[in-house]
């Protein structure tokens, strides 16, 4: 037996609408995300000078390749992380007194330790060499 139209309900031109526009906010939202894909920085690229990171500083920079490094500064001496948040692949950002994750808000040490938000793992260490003021990945 054939049902009633009433038994059909169709999509009126409102939620059509509605849901395309949806749509395109959330694709957007979601491009935000990391999808775990970002280049390792390659070995030999210089990434910074070592002058425009103060002693004490830390920074965030970007490798030729697109990938977010974090650079410690104590005298002479300089340490890299990645930048690269191990929860799902966003860049990470120093706030301050931490390092954040704006995607779904872990927070990490300095040190890389992961303390607030889902991360669970620390951002890994990259090596680095300072030659001829350049930071350079090893």
């Amino acid at each position: 037996m054939m049902g009633s139209m009433a038994d059909h309900i169709l999509p009126t031109r409102r939620h059509v609408l509605a849901a395309g526009a949806l749509g395109a906010i959330g694709v957007p939202l979601l491009a935000g995300c990391g999808d775990g894909t970002n280049p390792a920085p390659t070995t030999g690229d210089a990434i910074a000078r070592i002058e425009d990171l103060p002693d004490g500083g830390i920074k965030v920079v970007m490798t030729n390749a697109g990938s977010p490094v974090v650079l410690r500064r104590d005298g002479e001496t300089v340490t890299a992380l990645s930048g690269v948040c191990t929860h799902q692949g966003c860049s990470v950002r120093n706030e301050g007194k931490h390092l954040l994750c704006p995607c779904h808000n872990s927070k990490f040490d300095f040190e890389g330790v992961p303390f607030e938000g889902p991360a669970q793992d620390p951002l890994p260490p990259i090596e680095v060499t300072v030659e001829d003021g350049d930071i350079v990945v090893a």
